[in-house]
């Protein structure tokens, strides 16, 4: 049986702006852990006060909003996880 041809790839083009981007940064700002940390314990520690105090703090008459306050921070922090390197 016969030998098939090799075929040479033809190189892929790179448009200009890609080819001289800058390499994104090898690591996170120093901000970004304890920020993070930060949000994800104050959230935890809103819903706990919330559930402990029997839903009358840390905001008295919002009612169940304090719930939707603590998951909110919770929320920020996991965003901020994913920035995180």
């Amino acid at each position: 049986m016969p030998k098939s041809r090799i075929r040479k790839k033809e190189k892929k083009y790179l448009p200009e702006k890609v080819a001289t981007a800058l390499p994104e940064p090898k690591e996170s700002p120093r901000w970004l852990v304890p920020t993070m940390l930060t949000a994800f314990l104050i959230g935890l520690a809103w819903i706990v006060t919330y559930y402990i105090s029997q839903t009358r703090y840390p905001i008295p008459n919002v009612g169940a909003w304090n719930m939707a306050i603590g998951f909110g921070l919770i929320g920020i922090g996991f965003g901020l996880a994913t920035r995180w390197r």
